[in-house]
């Protein structure tokens, strides 16, 4: 046939979905983690300076500040409490390391639904891989399930 190069993915739909790659079918149609994830979250480097990152996030509205590598692989948060802070200390210091995550294909309901028990105001969504997708933010997500 031509086709110089051949690849067989043995990983399957769940793993393909996990990395937040297109769908089809019925479960296409409803929303996942993903769809709504905020890829707009503020994130910083373990290296930057703490009261400039807290700086920019306080700018730009937002109360989190996701701590990636370089390869975009998350570490950890800052939350509201190390963003509304004024002390001196590094942005490994402040953050809360290893924070929950959820992968992009988890449906939207499922991922409301764990947020309610839990009386969380967002969730993180990465790659099987740790890189970061996005913030789903609850308030969100309510919406765009009532809207549906």
């Amino acid at each position: 046939m031509g086709f110089e190069q051949v690849y067989e993915y043995q990983d399957g739909k769940r793993d393909w979905g996990s990395f937040g790659l297109p769908r089809e079918g019925r479960l296409a149609e409803q929303p996942s983690g993903g769809d709504v994830a905020r890829a707009d979250v503020p994130t910083c480097l373990l290296s930057d300076d703490l009261s400039e990152v807290r700086r920019r996030v306080r700018e730009s509205g937002w109360e989190t500040c996701i701590v990636v590598n370089n390869d975009r692989v998350v570490l950890g948060r800052l939350g509201r409490d190390a963003i509304g802070s004024d002390d001196d200390e590094s942005v490994e210091e402040a953050m809360t390391e290893g924070p929950s995550t959820v992968r992009p294909s988890i449906s939207l309901d499922a991922l409301l639904k764990r947020m309610q028990s839990k009386n969380l105001k967002s969730w993180l969504v990465t790659t099987p891989d740790g890189k970061l997708v996005g913030l789903v933010l609850r308030s969100e997500a309510e919406a765009r399930l009532t809207s549906a």
